[in-house]
């Protein structure tokens, strides 16, 4: 499994944990991302999520004045987002917990022997 397979399942959580800090614009969102630590992120994979998560209505948008150019588009999280995104936390950190607890009780073999 490469990292791309892993990301498709946890980008969409991620984005709106990013979003309910604050409102956010697309190139913004990509930017924080890469501070957080998914550095080889790009607009192509972000904007894709956005407009997923705006249609699901786990996202509103409104266009803003921008003073660099063209107005930009904002999103912030709705009420069916935040239960999304606290439903996306507690399984996150129950598989993390599963997969810590097998890397541990294997030693830590990429191989499973030990």
């Amino acid at each position: 499994m490469n990292n791309s397979q892993l990301l498709k399942g946890i980008l969409e959580g991620c984005v709106l944990l990013v979003v309910s800090e604050k409102e956010v614009y697309g190139y913004e969102m990509v930017q924080k991302l890469k501070q957080l630590g998914f550095e080889n992120i790009v607009g192509g994979t972000v904007y894709p999520i956005l407009q997923k998560l705006e249609k699901k209505e786990y996202l509103s948008s409104r266009m803003k004045p921008s003073s660099e150019g063209p107005d930009r588009k904002y999103y912030a999280i709705t009420a069916l987002g935040k239960e999304y995104m606290i439903n996306f936390t507690n399984q996150w950190q129950e598989l993390t917990n599963i997969v810590n607890n097998i890397i541990t009780k294997q030693g830590g073999n990429s191989n499973g022997q030990q």
